[in-house]
């Protein structure tokens, strides 16, 4: 019988997925289980299938069982950190002379790790506009790609693909479709349900979602790629501890909630943002004028809290990331608190002089859940001082 927890409603399999109660003592907050080895019932005799701690932990397949359902997918694997899933992921799929087609507009790291980690194993990547179908076919008829892969929204510039579309197209040219689906999470969009093969995340951020834990995970439904996948999770040991695991399990379960009030301060301060003389462009997928607004609005059940902004220059875009007050300068995203982050030499410092750099007068905003009122009026201040 289908455990109900896996297949009713988003919010409820966000609380209840993989958190059954503790059968020993009732505990209704599953226990964390920090033991790295466990005792065998004679040689071979594994209760629950559990060995050794890399190879299993139950606090970590309680998060996994959560990932899966959240996703929609039939098997997850939580990591150590978002680019330890990527890597296991991409040495599953690809071998010497394959080559990943990789978005113009990505997370620094993930290009970092495809060009500079795995190309010196023979990999190759090229780069293309993933939200530019038209580019994309011409690509792959140009060459042959073993892995599609696509933020959604994307990092820095919010450029949204449309993701039922491009697999049609990748699977018709033989490709794995990947979407990094960290940006809008999923309570806000489901690329298996749209077509895609794997879905990434970087679960540090909306996932957790209190800035106080790193992971990521893969969620797929292949069999014979996850199968490939989870060996290396084994083989390589890049894998979430158990109190890692429970900070995420904890986060996800108002993951619905958070979103809900993310997106809503974010729209709101897209909008002040857009009627503001010193802001030369906005980037937030939920105004009208955005190039995939038609697209986010239809595969997606809210546009998020990131909201990128343009301003006149470089210098202008450093003094506002140095002004803010709330909004604290670092890296990341996701967390309850706003944060202000310059990604020419911050987050995507490794991209600068390659197709994937991202404009100097350009500043990411990762919009918290505090008072809108509050939020607004700093970066009020702020743009006052330009």
């Amino acid at each position: 019988m289908t455990d109900p927890r896996n297949t009713a409603g988003f919010e409820t399999r966000a609380v209840h997925a993989g958190q059954a109660f503790d059968p020993a003592t009732g505990a209704v907050i599953p226990p964390v289980h920090f033991s790295t080895t466990y005792a065998q019932d004679g040689i071979g005799g594994l209760r629950g299938g559990y060995e050794y701690g890399r190879s299993g932990n139950p606090t970590r397949t309680a998060l996994e069982t959560q990932l899966a359902a959240l996703e929609g997918g039939a098997h997850a694997l939580s990591f150590a950190s978002g680019l330890a899933a990527e890597d296991a992921l991409l040495r599953a799929a690809l071998g010497p002379g394959d080559e990943v087609l990789l978005g113009s507009d990505v997370y620094g790291g993930t290009y970092r790790l495809i060009a500079r980690v795995l190309g010196a194993w023979g990999v190759g990547v090229r780069v293309v506009d993933m939200s530019d179908l038209g580019a994309v076919r011409a690509a792959l008829e140009e060459r042959a790609a073993r892995i599609l892969w696509v933020e959604t929204p994307s990092n820095p510039l919010l450029r949204i693909t449309d993701i039922a579309r491009l697999s049609e197209l990748g699977h018709d040219a033989g490709a794995l479709v990947v979407v990094d689906n960290t940006f809008a999470s999923p309570a806000l969009q489901q690329p298996l349900a749209l077509g895609a093969d794997v879905v990434v995340h970087s679960t540090t951020k909306y996932l957790g979602g209190h800035s106080d834990v790193v992971g990521g995970a893969l969620v797929l439904n292949d069999e014979e790629l996850f199968a490939q996948a989870k060996f290396l999770q084994f083989a390589v040991g890049a894998v979430s501890g158990p109190l890692d695991a429970w900070l995420t399990t904890r986060g996800i379960k108002t993951l619905a909630l958070r979103m809900r009030r993310h997106s809503e301060n974010a729209h709101a301060i897209a909008e002040f943002l857009s009627g503001h003389e010193a802001v030369e462009r906005v980037y937030y997928p939920g105004l009208p004028s955005h190039p995939g607004h038609d697209i986010a609005a239809r595969q997606m059940s809210g546009f998020g809290g990131i909201v990128s902004v343009g301003l006149a220059d470089a210098a202008s875009a450093r003094r506002l990331a140095e002004s803010t007050r709330l909004f604290q300068l670092a890296e990341s995203l996701g967390g309850v608190e706003s944060l202000m982050n310059y990604p020419d030499e911050m987050t995507h410092a490794s991209v600068r002089g390659t197709e994937l750099a991202v404009p100097p007068e350009v500043v990411r905003l990762s919009v918290g859940i505090e008072s809108i009122d509050d939020l607004i009026a700093d970066l009020d201040q702020a743009l006052d001082r330009l």
